[in-house]
């Protein structure tokens, strides 16, 4: 269903994972009319195309979107089908208004609000909520002579088992949690170098994501009341030790390398100017945020982010962005830390078009 001009919502939100799904949780408690626009074929966002072994390193109730707990995973931490499910029946449980499959290309302005375009169909509304998250706009760094290199290359967003690559010579490039994940489980089948930028940072055996997420908040509590406090650190970066990394470690194959520098046809050249012959690299280098829906409205920063206050764009009144790192909220974009987040915007939403309604 195309709406025209004559029938706009209050509110479009783009996109349709675990911040979608929350921002539509609180907007569900105003009286404000809303779509969700989803370009996946099916519920669960970005969790559809983790890799068949990936698992959370929190429990499921402290990996929970507001209103309903994720069930407990029968094997301690959630798999990416246990979260898969969970947002299903998430989405099912409060009868969002869903779209799907629909890829939003384009975002313009109109006197009365926004036009979202989706091919030759367009939504109007007076606000629009950016949650596309990242997974769709994986980053790969520049290295010298890359388009030389005869092997493969994939991004861990393409990664799905280790299979694939029994007796190979694979590079896993990168340091945090998915490239220690993916690194456990290709060892065991091939011959692998992990290459990080600096000694990777492991934490105690005893430290997972609650624990993590409990120390931001201590942190941003402490920040906003003006106050210190002395306490190890332990980004959202540094590696949980799940019991597949723990058994990797056993193997001693958490042993990492510093970054080679170019490329060569057969593989990679050393600092030191040796040569490693390679089949395969598998970059675990992060992503970027997927805002291209948005580069029409002109707000879109050098960096490739949106100048926000807090999640509101300051450039555009219209639109708010949620769940895509830090910049958009202290850990807005992992299952638990969208809450704080998506209800803030959501408030902020329901004061601008004078909804009442909202707690």
């Amino acid at each position: 269903m195309t709406h025209s001009a004559s029938t706009p919502l209050d509110a479009v939100i783009i996109g349709g994972g675990q911040s979608a799904l929350a921002v539509a949780y609180f907007l569900r408690r105003t009286q404000l009319s809303f779509v969700i626009l989803d370009a996946e074929e099916a519920p669960g966002g970005a969790w559809r195309h983790g890799w068949n072994s990936l698992r959370l390193f929190s429990p499921a109730t402290w990996s929970s979107i507001p209103g309903w707990m994720m069930p407990p995973a029968p094997e301690g931490y959630p798999t990416r089908n246990h979260v898969i499910d969970y947002l299903n029946h998430y989405e099912q449980r409060y009868q969002f208004p869903v779209q799907r499959p629909v890829r939003v290309v384009s975002v313009e302005r109109l006197a009365s609000g926004l036009r979202v375009h989706a091919g030759d169909r367009y939504w109007d509304a007076k606000v629009v909520i950016s949650a596309t998250g990242t997974w769709s706009n994986p980053f790969i760094p520049h290295y010298p002579d890359a388009e030389l290199f005869a092997g493969r290359q994939l991004h861990s967003a393409h990664y799905v088992e280790a299979q694939a690559f029994a007796g190979k010579k694979v590079l896993v490039v990168g340091g945090g949690n998915s490239g220690a994940q993916i690194l456990a489980e290709v060892s065991k089948v091939a011959q692998t170098t992990w290459v990080t930028p600096t000694e990777p940072m492991f934490l105690p055996d005893d430290v997972d994501g609650r624990v993590l997420f409990e120390r931001a908040t201590q942190r941003l509590k402490a920040q906003q009341e003006g106050r210190v406090i002395d306490q190890p650190v332990g980004g959202l970066g540094d590696i949980v030790m799940v019991p597949p990394v723990i058994e990797a470690r056993g193997r001693e194959v958490l042993k990492s390398v510093r970054p080679f520098e170019r490329f060569t046809r057969e593989g990679v050249r050393w600092a030191d100017g040796s040569e490693s012959a390679v089949d395969v690299v598998i970059w675990c280098t992060g992503f970027r945020p997927a805002l291209q829906h948005l580069e029409a409205l002109g707000v879109i920063n050098t960096e490739g982010r949106v100048e926000v206050e807090g999640t509101h764009s300051t450039q555009e009144p219209r639109l708010w962005l949620v769940g895509y790192g830090e910049w958009t909220g202290s850990a807005s974009a992992t299952l638990i830390g969208v809450t704080r987040t998506a209800r803030s915007t959501v408030n902020e939403i329901a004061a601008c078009l004078g909804d009442s309604s909202m707690a």
